[in-house]
């Protein structure tokens, strides 16, 4: 490669949290840029709670990624970038999908060797490696992600879970075998994760993540009747049962803040 890029990796304010492939998840410690006492005073307090910018870097080889549109926020090398999509009915069938997932429409796919860098987020990034898999993810998380996994649109199983279930009737979804960047409400370190071998999870709110698509989600009573739910104080739980995995943000208020999917890119 004929580019170098300096002050990125050996820069002291930057942290190297995950890397997987050809993805590494940096992290400013704080942010420098600083102009006003407000602006120190508001720095000051958000690095020390946690709340730092973060980046994803995306090194590519001879190989090829598909990312969010408007991700992008610069490009190092020999790599060219392509809509992704295949005639006006892949195009008709991506604004669909855009449309129901909280995701964008159009996902540029980048081919060749050099360094994408993504535009800064206080959001958390995390990096899933799905090893002949398939994973269900809530609204608006997908980032990036090798082409080696097929994207495409999971429908819920029962049009009650995604009504009663406030999960809506359609998700992304990943299979395959490759590398999947998200964009998540939560650090990777609070998440709790729940392996099922044929047994059942019942959840009171809608705060699962990511989930198997081999389990099954539906919705149902607390408890054997109305009346037992009622005094149970639970009503109606989400319900994955069956082999596979929950991926659980406990900590988060999903009652009063807007899910991932609300805002879209």
């Amino acid at each position: 490669m004929a580019f170098t890029i300096n002050n990125l990796k050996e820069n002291s304010n930057v942290v190297i949290k995950e890397t997987l492939g050809g993805f590494s998840i940096l992290e400013y410690i704080e942010d420098l840029s600083c102009t006003t006492i407000a602006d120190a005073e508001s720095n000051y307090f958000m690095s020390r709670s946690n709340m730092r910018k973060k980046q994803l870097m995306i090194e590519l080889n001879s190989n090829e990624i598909m990312m969010s549109a408007g991700a992008m926020q610069y490009i190092a090398g020999s790599i060219e970038m392509t809509s992704g999509v295949k005639g006006v009915g892949g195009l008709m069938r991506n604004l669909v999908a855009g449309a129901v997932t909280g995701t964008s429409a159009i996902k540029p796919v980048y081919k060749g060797t050099g360094t994408i860098m993504l535009e800064p987020t206080y959001k958390y990034l995390w990096l899933i490696n799905v090893d002949d898999d398939h994973i269900v993810v809530e609204d608006g998380m997908f980032l990036a992600c090798e082409t080696t996994l097929t994207v495409s649109v999971s429908a819920r199983k029962s049009i009650s879970s995604a009504v009663l279930g406030k999960e809506g009737l359609f998700n992304l979804s990943a299979k395959g075998k490759g590398i999947l960047a998200l964009e998540a409400p939560i650090p990777s370190e609070e998440a709790v994760l729940v392996e099922l071998n044929n047994d059942v999870l019942k959840v009171d709110g809608n705060f699962a993540l990511m989930w198997s698509n081999s389990l099954d989600f539906t919705v149902e009573k607390s408890g054997k009747s109305m009346l037992g739910s009622a005094v149970s104080g639970e009503g109606l739980v989400n319900v994955y049962r069956g082999s596979g995995m929950v991926w659980l943000a406990p900590l988060m208020d999903y009652k009063t803040v807007p899910t991932p999917g609300s805002a879209k890119r």
